[in-house]
């Protein structure tokens, strides 16, 4: 039986006034593979929680005539993380028992004990203090790397690369070039270096090339002066002089029409502009950091780009990986992101389930940290759990890169076929067995060992 061999071992803490029932619920647990600790009172309860972690706290309410199990349920949130606490209650007293839940507690038995069920209460327990020490360790594995450079995570050696060069040149005011595709975090390279410049007390001003037409490009970053063009009733700055000072950040920058480069190298090179319509020159003391996921060098061959502004572009490159190509940035990231959101949506969320990350690990995330934002916070937003479940996520694991599955163990990759086979079937267990050449009982073996639940899919 499923009961008699539960994924997860756990020390679980049994308390019982009735010694008899007591070492019932001990020996059915011990079986399973459980270990565990029996006491008979509230003080020797409380003295062994103040001790010793558990998994799992099974505790009588009814003890001595008083509702001691109360008692337990709130020592055992003294522990971090709290372990899951199972009531064991008489039909009078579930009123109270529900009342217990709604303070924390994870369940509730009624006597007479069905140890089959009783049994399987606890292996979902353990289950859940499993997932929830797994969600502490790997949030606590984002707050060490939290330290890093103004929210810039990773413990990638290309990341590394990213924060190592950014530190260096950000105190001095040399143009730096980011380079990256769409959704890898440039922008929040530019802050991180401006944060850390001799500037941060200035603006950074961050403007899109590729939003504006050439016409509007010029007055957006040059200003004009009244009278200037129909409709220029009054002077207004443009984004070099607003972020006088400070730091500009251009993206895109390729899209700059070849028409106004000129004005762009000459105000890097001397800090001198006019506005619109003025022949008066002004100054403005600003850095430029640029960026970009154009071959700027293929755009110079074409004659799109000049070639001077370039090389004054890029005195320094920051290149920034794909998310693909640092996958063990995926899940500090992700748990990054779900902390801020489940704070901004007011939600009390766990973390992610084994089919949660295993799914965040094997996405080829072509958005980038954009696209794997946006997936966790509409996961947040629809999750009914405490934790997020591959369901959740809304991902076809059909994109994935192909390099991925050459990363994974024998193991991995067979969980990896069988929940795509299951999704393509909708869950049905049979079907999947027969898409992949499976009989019935070797198919339910397999999900056994490899730990896949068909509920969650």
């Amino acid at each position: 039986m499923a009961n008699d061999t539960p994924t997860t071992k756990a020390n679980v803490l049994v308390v019982d006034d009735e010694e008899d029932h007591a070492q019932v619920m001990c020996e059915a647990l011990t079986r399973q593979g459980h270990k565990c600790d029996v006491t008979y009172n509230l003080a020797e309860a409380k003295s062994k929680l103040d001790r010793k972690p558990y998994d799992v706290v099974v505790t009588d309410l009814m003890m001595d005539g008083r509702k001691d199990g109360l008692e337990v349920l709130a020592a055992s949130k003294h522990q971090n993380p709290p372990p899951p606490v199972i009531l064991v209650t008489a039909h009078g007293d579930i009123p109270t028992a529900v009342k217990a839940m709604n303070e924390g507690a994870h369940s509730f038995i009624e006597k007479p004990l069905d140890l089959e069920y009783f049994r399987a209460q606890v292996s979902r327990a353990a289950e859940r203090a499993a997932l929830q020490k797994q969600n502490q360790a790997l949030q606590e594995q984002v707050v060490d790397l939290s330290g890093g450079f103004e929210g810039m995570i990773g413990q990638s050696q290309a990341m590394q690369r990213v924060v190592q060069t950014a530190r260096q040149v950000a105190p001095s005011d040399i143009p730096v070039l980011i380079l990256g595709e769409n959704g890898t975090g440039k922008e929040l390279v530019a802050r991180a270096i401006h944060a850390h410049s001799k500037r941060r007390k200035g603006r950074l001003v961050a403007m899109n090339c590729a939003g504006f037409a050439p016409t509007i490009l010029e007055d957006e970053l040059f200003g004009h002066v009244r009278g200037a063009f129909t409709d220029a009733r009054t002077d207004r700055e443009g984004r070099f002089e607003h972020a006088d000072g400070g730091t500009l950040f251009m993206d895109e920058i390729g899209n700059v029409p070849v028409s106004q480069q000129a004005k762009l190298l000459r105000i890097i090179e001397s800090g001198e502009f006019e506005r619109i319509g003025s022949s008066r020159t002004q100054r403005a003391n600003v850095r430029i950091v640029t960026a970009t996921n154009a071959n700027l060098a293929d755009l110079v061959t074409q004659g799109r780009f000049r070639q001077d502004l370039l090389f004054r572009l890029n005195t320094i490159e920051v290149r920034l990986p794909p998310l693909r190509e640092r996958q063990e940035d995926i899940i500090p990231i992700a748990y990054r992101r779900l902390a801020g959101l489940a704070a901004k949506y007011g939600r009390r969320i766990e973390g992610f389930d084994d089919g949660a990350l295993q799914v965040l690990r094997g996405y080829s995330w072509p958005g980038n940290v954009r696209e794997l934002g946006n997936v966790i916070e509409r996961a947040v937003l629809m999750t009914r759990g405490a934790a997020i479940t591959a369901t959740d996520l809304r991902l076809d694991m059909q994109v994935s890169a192909a390099p991925s599955i050459e990363a994974m163990s024998l193991e991995d990759a067979e969980r990896l076929l069988i929940r795509t086979a299951l999704r393509r079937a909708e869950g049905n267990v049979n079907a999947a067995a027969e898409a992949l050449g499976l009989s019935r009982s070797a198919m339910y073996r397999r999900l056994e060992k490899l730990g896949i639940r068909t509920d969650g899919l």
